[in-house]
């Protein structure tokens, strides 16, 4: 296959993007290549609709691999860039299925683990690729849901990444694409700002969650933790030893949801959990079911679930 050359960037060997295969691109940097230039890569194949052009990045953000000493020479980067993942629907709204994919590099030897995930949407018409660089883009199982939740007949774009470790935590966005404006519904980072709460132990083996701002409070019976779990906490007239305090983790999934089966159109249910003191003790989980109203999500329904208990014969 012959060389593609762009702006002094040139990429050797890219196998056809006809499959969910790794592709391995090697980067020459000349000496002439500007610090902040943005890197791209063409994708070549004998379809057209898997010929892309994918955003990587520029040259400052690889400094540590490329040129530790600042200085440009001949010096080479290789990536194994994957296709994570790929789904189809028309998300501008012409009516034409577009082509939606994942891509990230996939260190060898870290499975799931992908990171540099760059967004690429396709349009089905003109074979005109947009990328999106997420600002939170390294994790495992990355992956995409293509569905309305706009409540304007045109599919929107759910992204979902694992984040790994004991935490639990997601990494998710939601954009729109309709007439080919790209627009940000739903950012990980700004809901868990939003959706914060406190976490008290109470007297009588009771726990609070709270959040100020939403005006919201739930509270929770733990006196089915039994004796040696209480006895940490509370003295035997069922108040507290000290102040104690529990947490609700960062966002852990975000799930399409119909509420309207009537309707063609998803809501989100978001979900956070609820630990004592320690990450191992689940008290339950913060649900909230947001809808898309016009400019944002709201919160339509917020509510606490518990996790359920032996059922115990009192005879």
């Amino acid at each position: 296959m012959s060389d593609l050359n762009r702006q002094n960037l040139t990429v050797k060997y890219i196998p056809p993007a006809t499959s969910l295969q790794p592709l391995t691109a090697e980067l020459y940097l000349d000496n002439g290549y500007a610090h902040n230039n943005p890197i791209y890569i063409y994708y070549e194949s004998n379809d057209p609709q898997y010929k892309q052009k994918v955003y990587f990045g520029t040259p400052h953000q690889y400094s540590n691999q490329i040129y530790p000493d600042r200085g440009y020479g001949n010096l080479t980067l290789s990536r194994n860039i994957t296709l994570l993942d790929i789904k189809q629907a028309d998300v501008n709204g012409d009516r034409t299925l577009d082509n939606i994919y994942l891509f990230g590099n996939k260190p060898e030897g870290t499975g799931d683990f992908a990171d540099q995930i760059t967004l690429a949407i396709q349009d089905g018409h003109s074979n005109i690729t947009t990328t999106v660089n997420l600002q939170y883009n390294a994790g495992y199982n990355a992956r995409l849901f293509l569905g309305d939740f706009s409540k304007d007949s045109v599919a929107d774009i759910l992204i979902s990444i694992d984040s790994g470790g004991s935490g639990g935590y997601g990494i998710f966005y939601v954009y729109s694409f309709k007439d080919n404006h790209l627009q940000e519904m739903f950012n990980v980072e700004k809901y868990n700002t939003e959706y914060k709460f406190n976490v008290n132990y109470e007297d009588f083996y009771k726990v609070s969650i709270g959040n100020p701002q939403l005006n919201v409070l739930f509270t929770i019976d733990i006196s089915y933790k039994g004796v040696e779990y209480l006895s940490q906490y509370y003295n035997e007239d069922g108040k507290l030893k000290q102040p104690v305090k529990g947490e609700v983790l960062a966002l852990g999934a975000l799930n399409p949801i119909v509420t309207n089966p009537k309707s063609n159109s998803y809501d989100l249910l978001a979900i956070q959990r609820i630990i004592g003191t320690t990450n191992s003790d689940t008290l339950g989980y913060v649900e909230n079911i947001l809808t898309w109203e016009g400019t944002r999500f709201i919160s339509t329904r917020l509510l606490v679930a518990i996790l359920g208990t032996n059922l115990i014969a009192l005879y």
